[in-house]
């Protein structure tokens, strides 16, 4: 979708990038951006990156800091996978380790099957460890399938 302000996917995924660098928020390192293909009935193509942000925010009170810019860039609705939208940011990992409530599930669950999460994520946490596996970003990333592309 595009954004009336930011225009097309790698504008919005760069304004947001800027807007959570503000607050309580640091971003202190940021993955190249990558396109990739939609999982499920999307028909757009997507722009992805890896930021690697500093905060004092717990995940639960992170988690509704990103959801709030989300809606700030547009998002209309949650809860509906795999549709198009605007702008969706995920806590992957944390220095905590391992978080799950009735809302959030940290690190994400499907983050070890994408590309488009691991191979930005190798470029800036290479040696971040999986709190489940121990695998480092690296391993997993070399544990992808072949055809396992953007």
């Amino acid at each position: 979708m595009r954004h009336p302000r930011h225009g097309g996917p790698a504008g919005v995924l760069a304004a947001a990038v800027r807007a959570l660098d503000h607050g309580p928020c640091v971003v202190t390192a940021k993955s190249a951006t990558v396109r990739s293909k939609p999982i499920g009935p999307s028909l757009r193509c997507y722009a992805n990156s890896v930021v690697l942000i500093e905060t004092n925010l717990e995940p639960p009170n992170l988690l509704k800091h990103l959801q709030a810019l989300e809606v700030a860039f547009g998002r209309r609705k949650r809860g509906q996978s795999w549709r198009a939208r605007v702008l969706d940011l995920d806590i992957i990992l944390w220095s905590g380790g391992a978080w799950a409530d009735d809302q959030l599930i940290i690190p994400h669950p499907a983050f070890r099957r994408r590309s488009f999460v691991l191979y930005p994520l190798k470029q800036i946490a290479r040696d971040w460890r999986d709190p489940h596996s121990r695998r480092s970003v690296t391993h997993l990333a070399a544990l992808l399938p072949k055809s396992s592309t953007f």
